[in-house]
C-alpha cells in the first residue's frame, strides 16, 4: 500500500509486519487473507480476542429445532430439510444446519459476484456435506460438485440436492459416500478437484488426523481448500492448525471478506493450499 493512502505516518517496521501477515490471494481465492504462521496458539489468542465468540449468540442464522430452513441464494429460495431428532445421536451434527454452513455458502456467492472466486466449470468436493446447502450453492454458481458424507447421512443429503437443484442450474451435483481416512473413490480424485470445501468439519481431535489425510489425498498443486467452522473449542482448532501446517499453507479470511449480511463472531474461515514438495 502507498503512503498516499494514509493521512498519518506509519511506522515502517509495523507496515512490513502487516504486509508479512496479510496477502492478496491464496490459491484460487483472490481476496485478502491473513497468513497463519509460527505457533498456532498465537492464532487462537488473536482469533478469540478479536471475535470473542463466547459473548455472542449461537445459531444466529439457523433454527435447529425446525424441520426446514429457507435461504435466498443465487436468485432462488433454497429449502433445506433438517432432522432435529438426529441431533441427540452422538457424533451426528450434519442432520441440521449450523451458522458456519450459512456463512460459507453466502461467502461463495459473494466471492463469485465480486470476482474473488471463479467457480464456473470447476470441480468442487464438499466434505461432511450434512444437509447439503453449501454444495447446492456451489452448483448454482456453476460448479461440478460432489457432496460427500458418511453412509448413514446420505439420505437427507440426496433429498436436499434433489429438492433444490431443479430447472436451470449452471452446474450440477452428485452425492458420494466418503469416510475420512478411507481411500477416496476414483470419482473424487480423477481428476483432483479445483476446490475442497467444508463447514463445521473441525469438531474433535479424534477426527483431525483422518480429515487431514483426506484433505491431502484430495489436494493437488491447483487445489484450493476453503473451510468455515464454529468457534467452540480453541484446543481442537489449535491442534488442527498444528498438524495441518506441516503440509499446508493456511490463511484466515477476515470478516470484511465475507458476505456483508452473513457475518458471525462465532465462525472462522480459512483458505488452505498444499505445500509444494521440495
Amino acid at each position: 500500500m502507498s503512503g498516499a493512502e494514509y493521512a498519518e505516518e506509519v511506522d515502517p517496521t509495523e507496515d512490513e509486519e502487516e504486509e508479512e501477515e496479510t496477502v492478496i490471494g491464496l490459491g484460487s481465492y483472490k481476496g485478502k487473507v491473513r497468513m497463519v504462521r509460527g505457533d498456532p496458539s498465537d492464532e487462537m489468542m488473536l482469533l478469540w480476542g478479536l471475535q470473542q465468540p463466547t459473548f455472542s449468540k449461537p445459531n444466529a442464522f439457523v433454527a435447529q429445532s425446525s424441520l426446514n430452513l429457507s435461504l435466498d441464494a443465487c436468485g432462488r429460495c433454497l429449502s433445506i430439510s433438517q432432522s432435529p431428532s438426529s441431533l441427540g445421536v452422538p457424533g451426528v451434527t450434519g442432520s441440521v444446519m449450523w451458522d458456519s454452513g450459512i456463512v460459507l455458502g453466502k461467502f461463495l456467492e459473494n466471492a463469485v459476484e465480486t470476482g474473488l472466486l471463479v467457480l464456473q466449470g470447476k470441480k468442487v468436493v464438499e466434505l461432511g456435506a450434512g444437509c447439503g446447502l453449501v454444495g447446492c450453492i456451489a452448483a448454482l454458481l456453476g460448479s461440478q460438485v460432489i457432496l460427500t458424507d458418511m453412509p448413514d447421512r446420505l439420505r437427507l443429503l440426496k433429498k436436499n440436492v434433489e429438492d433444490n437443484l431443479y430447472g436451470d442450474v449452471r452446474g450440477y451435483a452428485t452425492v458420494n459416500e466418503l469416510t475420512w481416512g478411507d481411500h477416496a473413490d476414483s470419482a473424487l480424485v480423477e481428476p483432483l478437484p479445483d476446490f475442497v470445501i467444508g463447514s463445521d468439519v473441525i469438531y474433535s481431535e479424534e477426527a483431525v488426523t483422518d480429515l487431514l489425510d483426506t484433505l491431502l489425498e484430495l489436494s493437488g498443486t491447483q487445489t484450493t481448500i476453503i473451510l468455515a467452522g464454529e468457534l467452540r473449542n480453541d484446543a481442537i482448532l489449535e491442534y488442527f492448525m498444528e498438524v495441518a501446517m506441516e503440509d499446508f499453507i493456511i490463511g484466515r479470511v477476515d470478516q470484511e471478506g465475507w458476505h456483508p449480511d452473513y457475518k458471525s463472531p462465532r465462525v472462522a474461515m480459512y483458505v488452505m493450499v498444499k505445500k509444494l514438495m521440495p
